[in-house]
């Protein structure tokens, strides 16, 4: 047989197995878009006929709890908004959710001078505010020195800044109360009824839970950039100021919410330390217009606590993507 005999008999051989070929794979092509989904999963009869029941058993059930836990969360809210709408100023009638609208309760407590909201607001967020970075700068202070440096008592000074929180600063009103009249003898700027002795009381708790939570935070950062920075001749209040706090942010911020939150609604000790109707809260000054006899003031408290409330919300939503790291960022080491 010559060689072009055997060419032309090799292409007939070579295109009766590529047509057999295509013929194969357009079968399976179609089987498979068949037995396949889009995303190339294979889908059984079951997902493809699947019940009502078998969706709910699978994920329907936590929409229901995720919708009854908003309804739980919502519902208090919406009851206060309601009250505070009511002109009557009772909670009697607010059952009915917005049975009735109206901002009287609002501008009572901007136009009457028996109740000098205005005064206790800018009171509150004062002394909030100069707590709450007071609190951070010393927190972390403690933190740093507590996790760089050591020293004689280290251990034992972190042990008991935490056995410390098992007593609350409740416990020792009396006393503060006490202490508070003999300093205002001899320095009455920070003595009883003064912004500034709130504010040192305050303070005084601020360590504890607060600096183990930053300590644990601040191992969390590599010590060879302390290093680094020490072998270019830095010292500890630079690397503290210009290094750590950036790189430290979101537990800072955390703890500055955490103690803003806390200090607006505070009332025990305000209400001890704070006489003067002029230097009074928020809190002192509402729970005095409801604990009357038969007090009518209810409309005006849920209207003043809607707007105390005011500060809280628009610090936690500026922070809330740092809150999540903060929180668990420190417990890993």
């Amino acid at each position: 047989m010559s060689n072009s005999n055997l060419n032309a008999r090799a292409v007939e051989e070579s295109e009766t197995i590529s047509g057999k070929l295509g013929a194969s794979m357009n079968v399976g092509e179609g089987a498979g878009f068949a037995a396949f989904g889009e995303k190339g999963t294979r889908r059984t009869p079951t997902e493809r006929k699947r019940t009502f029941k078998q969706w709910f058993v699978d994920t329907g059930w936590r929409h229901v709890i995720a919708w009854v836990a908003i309804v739980f969360a919502l519902f208090p809210l919406l009851y206060i908004i309601s009250a505070s709408l009511n002109p009557t100023g009772t909670l009697t009638g607010s059952n009915k959710l917005f049975s009735a609208f109206s901002l009287r309760n609002y501008e009572r407590l901007f136009t009457d001078p028996a109740v000098p909201y205005g005064t206790w607001y800018v009171n509150s967020l004062f002394i909030a505010i100069i707590t709450s970075v007071a609190t951070v700068l010393l927190c972390a202070l403690g933190a740093y020195a507590f996790s760089r440096m050591r020293f004689k008592g280290r251990r034992f000074g972190l042990v008991t800044l935490l056995v410390l929180q098992m007593f609350p600063q409740l416990l020792a009103i009396t006393a503060i109360f006490l202490l508070m009249i003999q300093i205002g003898d001899v320095f009455p700027a920070i003595g009883l009824g003064t912004h500034a002795g709130l504010i040192m009381i305050y303070l005084g708790g601020a360590l504890g839970v607060n600096t183990f939570l930053m300590y644990g935070f601040f191992n969390t950062v590599p010590t060879a950039i302390d290093e680094a920075a020490k072998i270019d001749g830095a010292g500890h209040a630079r690397v503290f100021f210009t290094i750590m706090l950036p790189l430290v942010r979101p537990i800072l911020i955390v703890v500055g919410l955490l103690t803003f939150i806390g200090i607006i609604g505070e009332f025990a000790i305000a209400s001890v330390i704070l006489t003067d109707p002029a230097t009074q809260t928020v809190a002192i000054g509402l729970f005095q217009l409801v604990s009357g006899f038969q007090s009518q003031n209810w409309g005006v408290f849920s209207a003043g606590a809607i707007l105390a409330a005011l500060p809280v919300m628009v610090f936690f939503l500026f922070s809330q993507r740092y809150i999540a790291g903060g929180l668990v960022s420190g417990s890993v080491k």
